[in-house]
């Protein structure tokens, strides 16, 4: 029988389009005489669907119509499976199962999927699941836990200071003096979002302000960060676990302006429509950089990798300027596109990476199984009868 494999995607997210994308990338890598794709589509409403409407991307441009023609579903716990249940229709005589499921794969990029909060209801469920878990996945959303840890192992990264959208609310002038630690120009971000949301740049207090206030409207917690000029963006993707890696060729972004942006990325390889996601993106493969630097920015790929605790596949971005200095960026722990277009000039194609997350994520679920995570004992009635209830 063929492995079931629920490809999570949507989602309440600013990437909600880009998640639909690389899921259906996904799901049509996914080798068929191994897996059986079982699309499970969260809308922005937080409700889930399921049903084969989903796979098709033309069917997303009029979503009333989608939803009328999807099966309306919630997960539950069936004896000692997990099943896909109808929300409808349930009886005495059917409990509306649609299908169990052997292992998730999620593919929610940003808010809620990418940042440890789908991966731990998978962890409740007891259901295997591709990618990063839960503390590594928030780890790697959150920009300034990440540059805490990549820091104290003497990774280099820009310097930078970060805040409470609260602290700036009572005391600009308190946030503006960490700005002037740093120096102008800087780069504004919300400290968890991704795919260049929300993030601009300044070049004085006015821009500073304008900045702020942009990222604060999408995060509570916000990173200011060293913005350095003519600089050339890398990209470099690991696959593994903590027991081995392996990093792929590195890739040269070429964009616009100093950051890339959201159009840049999703908007810039084709028709309207078309399912390219990440792959649509202006670049050079392999990137146009000395081979000292390609050494240097897969080394600290892997590295950066293995001190998050990644799992899966991960992309890790990187600045260089023109000294040569090579500083990571940050980690995309859910990557558009999974990366794959990072993988194939190094011989894995699409399918031999969706085949390798899966059987990283069965792997683990393995491992996970041999630990011990309750005792068999029971405390109630270790208490005599006139104990109390105090919990001594």
């Amino acid at each position: 029988m063929r492995t079931k494999v629920a490809v999570i995607f949507g989602g309440v997210s600013v990437e909600h389009e880009v998640s639909v994308i690389s899921a259906l990338q996904a799901m049509s890598a996914l080798d068929e005489s191994k897996y059986q794709a079982i699309p499970i589509y969260i809308s922005k409403t937080k409700e889930w669907y399921t049903g084969e409407v989903l796979t098709d991307i033309e069917n997303y441009k009029d979503l009333d119509q989608l939803f009328k023609q999807a099966e309306k579903v919630v997960l539950e716990q069936e004896s000692d499976d997990t099943v896909v249940l109808k929300r409808k229709e349930r009886s005495f005589f059917s409990k509306g199962i649609v299908t169990a499921i052997d292992v998730v794969f999620p593919v929610i990029h940003g808010t809620n999927g990418e940042d440890g909060s789908l991966q731990g209801y998978m962890e409740l469920l007891g259901l295997p699941y591709v990618g990063c878990d839960v503390a590594s996945s928030a780890a790697g959303m959150d920009k300034v836990m990440m540059k805490q840890i990549l820091r104290d192992a003497a990774v280099p990264i820009v310097d930078y200071e970060w805040f409470y959208a609260s602290q700036w609310h009572q005391d600009q002038a308190a946030v503006k003096q960490l700005v002037d630690k740093i120096g102008y120009p800087v780069i504004v971000k919300p400290a968890n979002l991704g795919s260049s949301v929300g993030i601009s740049k300044a070049k004085n207090e006015d821009e500073l302000e304008e900045a702020i206030e942009l990222a604060v409207a999408y995060s509570f917690k916000v990173i200011i960060e060293k913005m350095i000029t003519d600089l050339t963006e890398v990209n470099c993707s690991v696959i593994g676990d903590y027991e081995e890696v392996e990093s792929s060729v590195c890739e040269q972004v070429l964009s616009s302006d100093e950051i890339l942006s959201y159009a840049d990325k999703y908007q810039s390889g084709g028709k309207s429509g078309d399912t390219k996601g990440m792959e649509s993106v202006n670049r050079i493969i392999p990137a146009e950089i000395s081979d000292q630097a390609t050494k240097q920015v897969k080394e600290l790929a892997e590295k950066t990798f293995n001190l998050l605790n990644a799992s899966g596949v991960s992309r890790i971005d990187f600045l260089l300027n023109q000294e040569g200095e090579v500083f990571v960026n940050e980690i995309n722990t859910i990557p558009g596109s999974l990366s794959f277009y990072l993988w194939e000039p190094a011989g894995k194609d699409f399918q031999q990476l969706t085949d390798q997350l899966i059987q990283l994520a069965l792997k683990r679920h393995r491992e996970r199984q041999s630990i011990q995570f309750s005792i068999d004992t029971n405390l109630f009635a270790l208490h005599s009868k006139g104990g109390g209830s105090k919990g001594k």
